[in-house]
């Protein structure tokens, strides 16, 4: 998404209108979800996707006569055997798509995007929140921890009770469509080892915002981890030296010996990280926790402790690893945040 962010700024700023079109609607075995996002531009460029196939190109097409109309609407589509068949899918669905038309000298939607491009690297709550009735014009706005943001037509007693942690549209003579833009809470990575490496990306991907902590410099280098928020080099006996966990935090643990990891552990389960994930066998962990036990933890801290980590898929290789693990923090921020 910051890609996308930054191609629409930069159009915006060379004075480019551009068109955003928006999944606000799915079901079925359509391509993507809502709140995948695509941008067009005047001559065909684009950045993002909404999933490729038979519904991108019918959408760029329309999206390139808003440079004329500059009209925002909802368009809905059935996906048919063919486009199935184009698509690589095995059954149908539908998908319900919102285009909105963004002026360059209404700086309006400058100020916009810029402000969602840097909520993306800031740790606290935000939604995408938009309006829209037909006939008339379209809103887009932003709603974090400060309250409703570039709306005039939207109102906050509104669009409040639709926040949550996925897509919400509700339907009428007037539209409201909500999606978490960004969360509150990071993923502190301890140990930059393989499984790191895979992972780090992966929970990045999927909008987790990661803080890899080291204490070796080979591996605490940021082309091991481009997608980290943040890397630390620091000694694993003194965390809190360097960063301060929060109750909205996950912790993942994963370093090159079992003292290393057992330290951080004990560190860990005195924070209030709601999320508390330790690498390593099940005879591993069980020694661990009657060595908590002993050196004072008190046990029932110890449900907060997701170990052996990740869903059991069989997972052997680094990268299949990575994605159990990846796996039960998905389901864990659904069911909790």
């Amino acid at each position: 998404m910051k890609k996308l962010f930054d191609s629409i700024i930069t159009s915006l700023t060379v004075n480019q209108p551009v068109v955003l079109v928006s999944v606000i609607a799915s079901s079925g075995s359509t391509p993507r979800g809502a709140g995948a996002m695509m941008a067009v531009f005047p001559g065909g460029g684009s950045a993002g996707t909404i999933g490729g196939g038979a519904v991108e190109y019918e959408a760029q097409k329309q999206a390139a006569l808003m440079f004329n109309s500059k009209s925002p609407h909802i368009t809905s589509y059935t996906l048919t055997k063919f486009d199935v068949a184009d698509l690589g899918m095995i059954c149908g669905g539908d998908v319900t798509l919102f285009y909105e038309y963004f002026d360059p000298a209404d700086n309006r939607g400058l100020e916009l995007f810029k402000y969602m491009r840097a909520a993306l690297d800031k740790n606290r709550n935000a939604w995408l929140v938009r309006r829209f009735e037909s006939g008339k014009s379209a809103e887009t706005a932003v709603f974090d921890d400060e309250g409703l943001r570039f709306a005039s037509l939207i109102k906050e007693d509104v669009v409040k009770p639709m926040l949550g942690n996925a897509p919400e549209l509700s339907e009428g003579e007037v539209f409201y469509y909500t999606e978490p833009l960004t969360r509150a809470g990071r993923v502190y990575v301890f140990g930059g080892g393989h499984v790191a490496q895979e992972l780090v990306p992966l929970l990045s991907r999927v909008g987790f915002s990661v803080v890899v902590y080291e204490d070796r410099e080979n591996f605490a280098r940021e082309e091991l981890f481009p997608d980290a928020g943040d890397i630390v080099l620091n000694d694993f006996t003194k965390i809190s030296d360097s960063v301060s966990v929060s109750e909205t935090d996950y912790v993942v643990i994963m370093t090159r010996g079992h003292q290393y990891d057992f330290d951080i552990l004990e560190q860990m389960l005195k924070t209030r990280a709601s999320y508390v994930g330790c690498i390593g066998s099940a005879r591993k962990i069980e020694t661990f926790k009657r060595r908590l036990i002993d050196s004072g933890i008190p046990e029932a801290e110890l449900k907060r402790l997701y170990s052996p980590i990740g869903i059991k898929i069989k997972a052997e290789t680094p990268a299949e690893i990575a994605v159990s693990i990846a796996a039960e923090m998905i389901l864990f921020r659904a069911e909790n945040f």
